[in-house]
C-alpha cells in the first residue's frame, strides 16, 4: 500500500482531547507521522493507512470526527460521482 495522507477535523477543546487522539494514533498500525492542530481542530495522519481505518480510529477518541473539507483523500476521490436525477417525465393525454 502506497504512504497516505488523511486530514481529518476533529472537535477538540482542550490539551485532554488532543492526548485522547493522540492516544488513539499512536496505537494505529501503519501510522508513521501526524499532527494535531487544537487551534484549527485539524488532524493530518501520514503512513500506511486507509482514510476509512484512520476515520474509525480517531472517532473510538470520543470527539466528533468529519473528513477535512476541501482535501483530497482516497475515500473522497474513489466515491463515485453523483449523477443528476433524471427529469419527471408527465404524460400528456390526447384527445384524440
Amino acid at each position: 500500500m502506497a504512504a497516505e495522507t488523511v486530514v481529518l477535523k476533529v472537535a477538540m477543546s482542550c490539551q485532554g482531547c488532543v492526548g485522547a487522539v493522540r492516544r488513539v494514533l499512536s496505537k494505529m498500525e501503519g501510522v508513521e507521522t501526524f499532527d494535531i492542530d487544537l487551534k484549527e481542530q485539524k488532524v493530518t495522519v501520514k503512513g500506511n493507512v486507509k482514510p476509512e481505518d484512520v476515520f474509525q480510529t480517531v472517532s473510538k477518541s470520543g470527539k466528533k470526527t468529519s473528513y477535512w473539507e476541501g482535501e483530497a483523500t482516497a475515500q473522497a476521490a474513489s466515491a463515485p460521482a453523483t449523477e443528476a436525477a433524471a427529469p419527471e417525465i408527465t404524460p400528456v393525454k390526447s384527445d384524440a
